[in-house]
C-alpha cells in the first residue's frame, strides 16, 4: 500500500501546534484510510536564540516583553488560547509554564523517531510543557519523559548530553526556510498541499480526502462503439 506522507513543522512551546495536532488526529479518526497516512514531525524553533533561566520570569512577562504589551494582555491572550484548547480536550496551564529553549527537546524527538516513537514523544513533550509546567530543556526532566516512552536510557543520555541529532534539527529548519515556512504549525500533505496554522478539523478532513483521491485516480473509461456489457439491472 502506497503511503501518503504528512510532514508537520512545529515547536514544542507553540500552543497552536498542540491544538493543530489534535485537530489533525480528529480528522484522521474519521478518515477510512488512516493506515495509509505516514506522519513525520519536523523541527522548528520559534526563538532559537532564547535561553531563559529557571525563575527568571513568568511566561506572561516574557510574552509582554516580546510583543511590547502588558502582562494583563498576555494573560488574556493565554486565557483565550486555553479556552480554544479545551474545545479539543486539552488542558493548557500557562500559569505553570516554564519558558525554555526547545533545541534539546527537538533532538529527543529525532531520537524517538529511530525507535518508532516520534509521535508519542511529540505528544508527551507538548503535554509536559503546556499542561504540566515541566522544564523541557532540563536534562533530568527529559530523561524521565523518555523513560516513560521506554526509550533506551543510554541512547537518551548520549543524545541529551552531546550534539547528537543537531544536524537533523538544523536540516528540518533549512527545509522550512526553503519552502517558505514562517509560522507553525505547518502541514505538508504528500509534497503537494500545505496547510498553515491550527485549522479546523473539517479542513483537514477535506485535504485528506483530496490527497487520497488524487493518489488513486479512477480508471479512465475508453468508449467507442457499443460493446457487450451488463448493467446493474441485469440487462445484458
Amino acid at each position: 500500500m502506497k503511503k501518503i506522507s504528512v510532514e508537520i513543522w512545529s515547536d514544542i512551546v507553540c500552543p497552536f501546534c498542540y491544538i493543530g495536532k489534535r485537530r489533525l488526529e480528529n480528522a484522521l479518526a474519521k478518515f477510512p484510510h488512516r493506515d495509509a497516512i505516514d506522519i513525520h514531525w519536523r523541527s522548528f524553533e520559534l526563538d532559537a536564540d532564547s535561553n531563559p533561566q529557571p525563575g527568571e520570569g513568568t511566561l506572561y512577562k516574557r510574552l509582554a516583553a516580546k510583543y511590547g504589551n502588558t502582562e494583563e494582555w498576555a494573560r488574556q491572550m493565554s486565557a483565550n488560547m486555553t479556552e480554544m484548547a479545551a474545545a479539543e480536550g486539552l488542558a493548557f496551564d500557562f500559569d505553570r509554564a516554564v519558558p525554555a529553549n526547545t533545541f534539546r527537546a527537538h533532538r529527543l524527538v529525532h531520537l524517538a523517531e529511530q525507535h518508532g516513537l516520534q509521535d508519542a514523544a511529540k505528544e508527551r513533550l507538548f503535554k509536559a510543557y503546556l499542561e504540566e509546567g515541566l522544564d523541557i530543556n532540563d536534562v533530568p526532566t527529559l530523561q524521565a519523559l523518555a523513560a516513560e516512552l521506554q526509550l533506551p536510557a543510554d541512547a537518551v543520555t548520549e543524545a541529551l548530553t552531546s550534539d547528537a541529532f543537531a544536524q537533523e534539527v538544523r536540516h528540518d529548519e533549512y527545509q522550512a526556510r526553503q519552502i517558505g515556512v514562517r509560522g507553525v504549525p505547518y502541514f505538508v500533505f504528500d509534497d503537494k498541499y500545505a496547510v498553515s496554522g491550527a485549522q479546523p478539523t473539517e479542513l483537514f478532513e477535506e485535504v485528506l480526502a483530496k490527497v487520497w483521491e488524487e493518489a488513486r485516480p479512477r480508471p479512465v473509461e475508453l468508449t467507442g462503439a457499443a460493446g457487450a456489457a451488463c448493467d446493474l439491472d441485469g440487462n445484458c
